[in-house]
């Protein structure tokens, strides 16, 4: 952790980098970056612009930049966890996922009722499948693949085991199921009641069973590109060095 100046000069560099950004959309400025920190447009109606188009991105910056800082502590974790599976090896991460929730599976076998085993064992295949396919997709280094697939099945990882396990166990499934069905409904009623979408899904749809499986699936899509987007504009603020990948 750097200290506290360390960090203000930190985020002084970032808002600088995002509001110089934002000020190259709209005018062309020098590209060395120490010449454009100085720089002003010829003219009274350019001056009047540029000072507009500053005050709006600096509003911009502002509200913005808090993202900016959950991309960077994503980052970190997905870092974190990237260094971890690249020394101990992708099979080796799926293999231990699958030991700790077979564990539990066999924990529950003579604990729990047969609802409750079938939950646990329902949610270990899950999320030792979506484990892989994240690590799957993320191993290759490709920038896309991580965004499009291995950041919605890392969600995944952690969004649908608990929803499996309540179609299976009446406990968690009181807990689980309605506070989806409400989810839903409020999406639908909120966001997709344009243009008779949410009638549409409503019609054609049925919430139960293994359809809340699919909801939360299709949650984790959209929560794992925002996360991924995240990272990118956190990878553009404020450039990560990477070193030489350890070999497998």
């Amino acid at each position: 952790m750097g200290t506290s100046p360390d960090l203000l000069a930190a985020v002084k560099i970032d808002l600088v980098r995002l509001l110089g950004a934002w000020l190259d959309l709209a005018f062309d400025r020098p590209a060395d970056e120490y010449a454009a920190r100085g720089w002003r447009p010829d003219g009274a109606a350019t001056r009047v612009a540029f000072w507009c188009w500053y005050a709006l991105g600096a509003v911009l910056v502002a509200a913005s930049y808090p993202f900016v800082l959950l991309g960077f502590w994503v980052r970190y974790v997905a870092h974190q966890l990237d260094r971890i599976a690249a020394g101990l090896g992708v099979l080796v991460v799926v293999g231990v996922v699958a030991l700790v929730w077979g564990g539990l599976t066999a924990l529950a076998w003579d604990r729990l009722p047969t609802a409750g085993f079938r939950a646990v064992l329902a949610a270990s295949v899950v999320a030792t499948v979506s484990v892989g396919c994240c690590w799957a997709f993320a191993r290759h280094r490709s920038r896309a693949l991580t965004l499009l697939l291995a950041y919605p099945f890392g969600v995944a990882a952690v969004f649908l085991p608990p929803v499996t396990a309540a179609l299976f166990s009446p406990t968690l499934g009181n807990v689980v199921l309605p506070g989806s069905t409400s989810l839903a409904a409020w999406l639908l009623d909120n966001v997709l009641g344009v243009a008779g979408l949410a009638a549409t899904i409503r019609a054609r749809f049925d919430l139960a069973g293994f359809a809340f499986v699919g909801m939360w699936f299709g949650f984790a899509i959209p929560i794992g590109w925002a996360l991924g987007l995240l990272v990118t504009v956190a990878d553009a603020v404020r450039p990560q060095e990477r070193g030489p990948r350890p070999r497998r």
